[in-house]
């Protein structure tokens, strides 16, 4: 008879190595598509495990040494993984995947010990973005103390080959974001969000994979009100991470994304507590495809976004 879930060994943390990439993006491209296929009937990464080696690339790049292995004792075999990433401010949760066959042994609340303890040791919150509709999740991090800062619901425009054709309000106020930018975007962004993370920043402009798309807007007394970046990957076809002042600054600048992803259909989350940014891009066709929380643990008194935050998953802060 083979041994109960409660006979098994513990998990065993490791550091991953970048010879581990190769078996991150297969546990995270397996993970995440078996959860897709059986609560929503389609794959979230239907290019396979080679687009995903897009994560593990992209934050052993901007955070060397910064993802964490759950292995089973005995075989070796890879359980889990979960990337984080030390902010000033902050620790950010990554993805965090756990392989279908370890479902039920603990590994999920293991990995996640390891992230808040380093928050505690460090004096800094934990922030993530989760969905709403994986409960499982969702019961993980509130039982481990995570707060619902914000609500995004996940849209998604079909842009046409030839460009976006809906509103773009103050197009000449939008322009590519370029280094001598960031002291901007970084005091922005504490204003709007209360986080710090100007290594993000700088690795989105410098664009060293040819990926990233980072714009800014410039109002006409020469301040940056907004930022926004977007990704193009087989792997990851988002809008954000951004902050903008106002609505009219957020339509602006994803009005020129959209027209970067022409022929896409990129997905993006806006928060839910702005209706009228909501209503102009249904305006402009989006459909809803999910909902995500934006939590933090260990933060003291939750305080509210004072103006638009956009959050993504490459890289992940709420």
């Amino acid at each position: 008879m083979p041994p109960t879930s409660a006979a098994r060994p513990d998990p065993i943390l490791r550091p991953a190595t970048p010879d581990d990439a190769c078996a991150v993006a297969d546990l995270v491209c397996i993970s995440t598509n078996y959860w897709y296929e059986v609560q929503r009937g389609f794959r979230i990464f239907p290019a396979g495990p080679d687009a995903c080696r897009l994560f593990a690339d992209v934050y052993e790049a901007l955070d060397p040494g910064c993802c964490v292995l759950a292995e089973e004792p005995g075989t070796g075999r890879i359980m889990g993984s979960c990337f984080y990433h030390p902010r000033e401010t902050h620790v950010s949760l990554g993805i965090m995947n756990v392989h279908p066959n370890f479902f039920g042994r603990g590994v999920a609340s293991r990995l996640l010990k390891f992230i808040t303890d380093l928050s505690e040791r460090e004096r800094k919150p934990t922030r993530l973005v989760s969905s709403a509709m994986n409960l499982d999740s969702f019961s993980l991090y509130s039982r481990a103390g995570f707060v619902p800062q914000a609500a995004f619901v996940d849209m998604t425009i079909q842009v046409p080959a030839a460009g976006w054709t809906g509103d773009r309000p103050h197009a000449d106020r939008v322009r590519p974001a370029a280094q001598a930018d960031v002291p901007a975007i970084v005091a922005l962004e504490q204003e709007i969000a209360g986080i710090r993370r100007e290594k993000d920043h700088r690795f989105f402009i410098e664009n060293a994979g040819r990926i990233w798309h980072p714009l800014v807007y410039q109002s006409p007394s020469g301040r940056i009100d907004g930022f926004l970046c977007s990704v193009i990957h087989p792997g990851s076809n988002m809008i954000g991470p951004g902050v903008m002042r106002d609505d009219e600054v957020a339509a602006a600048l994803i009005a020129a994304q959209l027209d970067h992803n022409r022929g896409r259909s990129p997905v993006f989350l806006t928060p839910l507590d702005r209706p009228a940014l909501m209503r102009r891009m249904y305006d402009g066709g989006a459909k809803n495809v999910e909902i995500h929380f934006a939590q933090v643990r260990g933060a003291g008194e939750v305080k509210p976004f004072n103006g638009v935050v956009m959050p993504t998953f490459m890289p992940e802060t709420a």
